[in-house]
């Protein structure tokens, strides 16, 4: 959305139809409809979370902001890993059945597909930190 300017519907549209279930060949060397396929998607969950960043999206980059590096803005970072940062916000902030962990642990992964170590340690370390913001009581937590 963000980089395409496209309305938030779009995109859960474009998911649906065309990426969810759809052949994935990143090395461009599978023969056409070939590759590895996706994962099964909760298609409903991926739209709660589109959804839901965009309806709390200024409450989100608030929260990100206070824990970037006093020099950095919200801005600089790349769109993908922004946009990872804000659903992961999201789940912390909206998704109390979604364990803390979970949340963090898949954002790392996503992340770990997309960039480099460093980064994907980066949103380690502003998740962990969101969630200590946002989930400050462990005991409210289902998994602790």
């Amino acid at each position: 959305m963000d980089v395409a300017g496209a309305g938030v519907e779009a995109v859960v549209r474009e998911f649906a139809d065309h990426r969810f279930g759809a052949a994935v060949d990143p090395d461009g060397l599978a023969p056409e409809g070939e590759g590895s396929v996706l994962a099964e998607a909760d298609e409903a969950f991926f739209a709660e979370i589109v959804r839901g960043v965009v309806a709390h999206q200024a409450r989100i980059d608030a929260a990100i902001t206070r824990r970037l590096a006093a020099n950095w803005r919200l801005d600089r970072l790349d769109a993908t890993l922004r946009a990872a940062l804000r659903a992961g916000c999201y789940e912390l902030l909206d998704q109390p059945k979604v364990p803390t962990e979970v949340v963090i642990d898949e954002y790392v992964e996503l992340a770990k597909a997309f960039f480099d170590p460093t980064d994907a340690g980066f949103v380690n370390g502003a998740l962990d930190g969101l969630a200590r913001d946002l989930r400050p009581d462990p005991q409210s937590d289902p998994v602790a």
